[in-house]
């Protein structure tokens, strides 16, 4: 089962972006990801289409279930 940890941002003109971890390391500690959210809004790394994050939204774990097919 593939993890992912998605962390979402508002950006300046209310759009969300999202910005997403493969494998997070377990327990999600959610102190450690809000602390780390806020270390990449004061960055000011990232840009999406709608502007420059703004603030902290949210974060998410999302379980994906993958099976593959032999084809013969």
């Amino acid at each position: 089962m593939a993890k992912t940890l998605e962390l979402q941002f508002s950006t300046e003109l209310g759009g969300t972006a999202r910005v997403s971890l493969d494998n997070p390391k377990e327990p999600i500690d959610p102190a450690a990801v809000k602390l780390a959210m806020n270390q990449i809004l004061s960055a000011g790394v990232f840009y999406s289409t709608t502007g420059n994050l703004v603030a902290v939204k949210g974060a998410r774990v999302i379980e994906r279930n993958v099976t593959d097919y032999e084809l013969i």
